[in-house]
């Protein structure tokens, strides 16, 4: 019987990309034997590849000690990608499928200097006071606050937990860093009434394919239609949704999480 997906596909062109991906991984420059011990297949077959891949500029052969490492053409290639990495653009076709099954609001947030701010907002109930809006700096005690306070890699992001952790008393501060510990173990957050009375929130990251935080995605609404714990049906939606849009920017959720 045939495979309808194999011949959907140039296998040649996989076997090409599978050599990239063994270079590619290794993290340093690799011996043509290095190469052949993993490629599975047979020499003339990877000596032709190996050429291909080299003359293409995907692959750079270094003429005096033979290894082979990433060509330029790749290099340029990442580049590229990483100058058209419009999270905005990319990120909004999911708030809008988040916003249609949680029936609250989404809001998309990001780092500012001041500290995760509210770009996008996606209102499910016209009216209602949710206590943020765009261009809002939301706490750290916030589900979004909490994610960059366990992800951020930003300089300005010590100075802002500092001044946050700074705001709260000796308990809240204990409650949090237990909030923070999980949010890094479980990739979501909770936060109940954080910023407005009756409403609370729900976050997860967006990653990239270096494992840099681009943004987080947050529902919104009344605490009673808020999922607050991981075993509930809103909060297993937004993990799948979560993997699904730091796939779209390369990076890849273990089961267990990030």
């Amino acid at each position: 019987m045939t495979d309808t997906k194999a011949s959907n596909v140039i296998q040649s062109l996989q076997v090409g990309c599978a050599v990239l991906d063994i270079v590619a991984s290794s993290g340093r420059a690799l011996k043509y034997n290095e190469i052949y011990e993993m490629a599975g297949m047979s020499k003339s077959n990877l000596h032709k590849y190996l050429n291909t891949l080299t003359l293409a500029g995907l692959l750079y052969r270094d003429k005096s000690s033979g290894l082979y490492s990433l060509g330029s053409k790749l290099v340029e290639y990442g580049m590229k990608a990483v100058n058209q990495e419009n999270v905005i653009e990319r990120v909004m076709p999911f708030l809008h499928e988040i916003n249609s099954a949680c029936k609250n609001t989404v809001l998309l947030t990001m780092w500012s200097h001041n500290g995760p701010m509210v770009i996008r907002l996606i209102n499910s109930l016209e009216g209602l006071n949710i206590g943020a809006q765009i261009g809002t700096v939301l706490p750290v005690t916030s589900a979004a606050g909490k994610v960059f306070a366990a992800f951020a890699g930003e300089p300005f992001a010590d100075d802002w937990l500092r001044k946050e952790w700074e705001r709260l008393d000796e308990a809240q501060r204990q409650t949090l860093a237990e909030d923070l510990e999980a949010v890094r173990e479980h990739a979501i957050a909770f936060a109940s009434e954080p910023l407005v009375s009756s409403i609370s929130s729900i976050a997860v990251p967006i990653f990239n394919f270096e494992a840099r935080l681009l943004g987080v995605i947050v529902v919104v609404g009344f605490s009673g239609t808020i999922a607050s714990r991981m075993d509930e049906m809103m909060s297993q939606y937004l993990l799948k949704m979560r993997n699904e849009v730091s796939e779209a920017f390369g990076y890849h959720f273990r089961p267990s999480g990030k």
